[in-house]
């Protein structure tokens, strides 16, 4: 599935606050640091079996009001920091509904069935060859 980073801007809130880290002066006046919140249940962009598969795959990433939180106070610029939380988010929101390839059952091929007889039997004739060898005891 292919999110489209408009539709999702439209569903999702934003918290800024001070952030912390370099930036001088500039850090104390403006809040910078970007709280992005997404509720998955209310969301119009997912099929009910979708929500279940987000619901399952981010529990840990769900905050005490269930909503997806993703936090960013890299970029001195509350905007680029928006930019960068909802980069984050389509890509969580996209390997959260990546499905694996099921995995087919391989057949074993015939040479290696021959050789792991033949090392069976190599084997098998390494201890008849000592079973012989004791037996005049």
């Amino acid at each position: 599935m292919n999110l489209n980073k408009a539709d999702l801007q439209k569903e999702v809130s934003y918290k800024t606050s001070r952030s912390g880290g370099k930036g001088g002066q500039n850090v104390n006046k403006v809040s910078t640091k970007v709280e992005l919140l997404f509720d998955i249940n209310s969301s119009a962009l997912f099929s009910d079996e979708e929500k279940l598969l987000l619901n399952e795959k981010l529990q840990t990433r769900f905050n005490k009001d269930g909503l997806v939180q993703v936090i960013c106070d890299e970029e001195r610029s509350q905007y680029l920091n928006k930019e960068i939380a909802i980069e984050r988010l389509v890509i969580l929101l996209t390997n959260a509904l990546h499905k694996p390839k099921a995995r087919k059952a391989s057949k074993i091929s015939k040479a290696a069935k021959l050789a792991r007889l033949g090392n069976k039997k190599i084997q098998s004739a390494k201890k008849a060859d000592r079973k012989r060898d004791f037996d005049y005891w």
